[in-house]
């Protein structure tokens, strides 16, 4: 490492460490579809008029609820009984990817890159949400911990991309990606506390690893870690083809056999159904 590349390294180090990344606020109505989706006291009424509260967010969600991927027969009418028929947990996972979404970080030139990390997001949370259900486990713990296990990595980026011209150094793309890859695990543990995400969700994205460590895992790390994989080979399957998605040490900490990875593998197409869905 140069010495250029090591201020920056140290400045973002320091950065990091006093708190000073730019962490984005999450939107006050996915906050409050959360806080709901929780509350066993809540209803769908509740739920319905909060998101009816924002119209461009009501349509959205109306538009993904009536979609082939959650409604075959696209005949919802209301968020009431789009609520009733999906459920409130279904109906506040839809308001919140659609209140965050890639739109919330801009970061010029990175535009493309920054969607990318997105979709494997969301497919990461679909993934981690099915492995919870095979494995009869909390699935909205698993889809939020799944959503947001890398919501560090556009604000890192921008804190790189910031640093480097500051300091007026010109970085490579291999070299913002060595940067961003060292410390988006810290800037998403700060996001997810941020933004007081249930304890189970900040535990899991802050034990989730990109390695294929031996090292052990809880049981919401791992199926996040699961679920990323199957998310990487689900988009990219040049990047992790099967065989290596057999081999990954987290599936022992879930139990998971080679005939349930393959049944899990099978509902592929459902979830890229419903993250198309997700993604529009």
């Amino acid at each position: 490492m140069s010495g250029q590349d090591q201020s920056l390294d140290d400045a973002l180090k320091h950065l990091i460490n006093s708190g000073g990344i730019d962490v984005p606020m999450l939107p006050e109505i996915a906050n409050k579809a959360l806080i709901l989706a929780q509350n066993p006291d809540s209803d769908a009424s509740e739920m319905a008029a909060l998101i009816q509260s924002d119209q461009s967010l009501a349509a959205h969600v109306m538009r993904i609820a009536n979609s082939v991927a959650f409604t075959p027969l696209s005949n919802l009418v209301s968020l009431q009984q789009a609520i009733a028929r999906l459920g409130m947990g279904t109906i506040s996972e839809i308001a919140l990817t659609a209140a965050i979404g890639a739109k919330m970080f801009n970061t010029p030139g990175y535009e493309d890159y920054v969607a990318g990390i997105w979709k494997h997001a969301l497919a990461t949370s679909l993934w981690s949400k099915e492995i919870a259900r095979h494995g009869r486990s909390n699935v909205e713990v698993a889809f939020l911990a799944g959503l947001l296990h890398s919501i560090g990595r556009p604000a890192v980026l921008q804190a790189i991309l910031d640093l480097a011209k500051k300091q007026n150094v010109s970085l490579s793309k291999g070299e913002v990606q060595h940067l961003e890859n060292s410390y988006c695990q810290l800037v998403s543990q700060a996001v997810v506390h941020s933004w007081k995400m249930p304890t189970l969700v900040i535990e899991a994205v802050s034990a989730y690893t990109e390695q294929n460590s031996d090292l052990p895992l809880g049981l919401q790390a791992a199926q996040i870690t699961v679920g990323a994989r199957f998310a990487t080979h689900m988009l990219k399957p040049e990047n992790l083809d099967k065989e290596i998605l057999l081999t990954l040490p987290a599936l022992s900490t879930l139990n998971l056999y080679q005939d349930e990875v393959e049944t899990l593998l099978a509902k592929t197409e459902t979830i890229k159904e419903r993250l198309e869905g997700l993604s529009s």
